[in-house]
């Protein structure tokens, strides 16, 4: 994503916030492991993986003066956080929480969150439930502008086609009828009932919708930059889309669900 926004012309900083990237595989101006890794916790304190990042971000939070030192300078830059994906750190520990409303509300940075969740969870109607639930949860949690994306489009159909079109996953159409799907399981039928009152509260807060990814596709990554520029209001602010047309179209959204699924449906789906 550094590449492709420096390919439009943005000054661009990579900020690496995962204490467990060993080899950083991209330029980053601030790097976490110069305070902490995942792997000295470990070894020094003798806790687990996941207790080794819960205790990284309430270090990080601890010590938001060492953050908000290296950020100063790149005040002018348009910033790109790489976050650790355990997935406990969004939905049940305040750590990450903590250190975004303190970037938001004292620092005033404009963040949004952007939740990447493999595609090839469609096919399986009880993990994409599953997805469901954990992005509602992150949402709520991080209290940001948030949104999520199904990464690795290309591979969407790798294990099987889909049960329906790309547009019910997508934009988290009617899930009474991936519900049917389940039953058919013969694990999952008896969690019947918790997957109804999952699914419930999933349509009651009707919040959760989602943009394919493909990092090789330039469409796609058009589709998530413009997301993203939408909810942080980026573009509004001296971007390269200054047009009375350009802004007027994010700021509406006056584009069909269609247009942003049909790259996918095309290139990487069986749509016979």
């Amino acid at each position: 994503m550094a590449q492709f926004l420096e390919g439009l012309g943005r000054q661009v900083s990579v900020i690496n916030l995962d204490p467990a990237n060993d080899n950083v595989p991209y330029r980053c101006d601030v790097d976490i492991s110069e305070l902490i890794t995942v792997n000295d916790v470990m070894e020094h304190l003798k806790l687990g993986p996941n207790g080794g990042f819960v205790y990284c971000m309430e270090y990080l939070e601890k010590n938001m003066d060492w953050l908000l030192k290296r950020l100063t300078p790149l005040k002018d830059k348009y910033l790109l956080f790489d976050l650790p994906g355990q997935v406990e750190l969004y939905t049940h520990n305040n750590a990450a929480r903590n250190i975004v409303k303190q970037l938001v509300d004292t620092e005033d940075y404009r963040l949004v969150a952007i939740h990447l969740v493999d595609s090839h969870y469609c096919s399986d109607p009880g993990k994409f439930i599953a997805v469901l639930l954990t992005s509602l949860t992150t949402m709520l949690q991080m209290a940001l502008p948030h949104i999520n994306v199904l990464s690795k489009a290309d591979l969407i159909e790798k294990h099987g086609r889909l049960d329906f079109n790309l547009d019910f996953y997508t934009e988290v159409l009617d899930l009474s009828y991936l519900l049917g799907h389940l039953q058919d399981d013969p694990l999952l039928s008896k969690y019947k009932r918790l997957n109804e009152v999952i699914v419930g509260v999933v349509e009651d807060y009707s919040l959760v919708n989602f943009i394919p990814l493909n990092v090789q596709d330039k469409e796609t990554m058009l589709q998530v930059r413009k997301a993203a520029d939408k909810a942080s209001g980026y573009v509004f602010g001296e971007g390269e889309d200054r047009t009375l047309e350009g802004l007027m179209s994010c700021a509406v959204g006056a584009e069909f669900e269609y247009e942003k699924i049909k790259n996918v449906r095309e290139k990487y789906m069986d749509t016979e």
